[in-house]
């Protein structure tokens, strides 16, 4: 089973990245599916050919972010972050004078 489609950079390809999308068909052998997509990293064309048994939609959607429901609940929980915030943190950031180490032993 392929995980998803890659350009030759390493980016993935998602199918805001496809440009054209078609099967190849052929008489004797395997029907192929055709990807031809445009790299959102590095702008370079490429293609991919695809057996049809192998072949699933799913290989050109984002992959949602896996959250347990206590979580999920949680962060809804917490709301939108508000302009309130993002200055506090904005001062707080100014104000810093050295970068905590959280494995460092003290």
């Amino acid at each position: 089973m392929m995980r998803g489609l890659r350009c030759r950079c390493g980016q993935r390809i998602y199918q805001r990245d496809v440009v054209r999308q078609g099967y190849l068909m052929r008489q004797f052998g395997p029907t192929y599916v055709y990807i031809r997509y445009r790299c959102s990293r590095c702008k370079r064309l490429g293609e991919h050919f695809i057996r049809q048994e192998e072949w699933e939609a799913d290989l050109l959607s984002d992959i949602s972010v896996e959250l347990s429901e206590a979580e999920k609940t949680r962060f809804a929980r917490m709301g939108a972050i508000t302009l309130d915030e993002m200055r506090e943190f904005r001062r707080k950031l100014e104000r810093l004078q050295n970068i905590p180490n959280p494995l460092r032993e003290e």
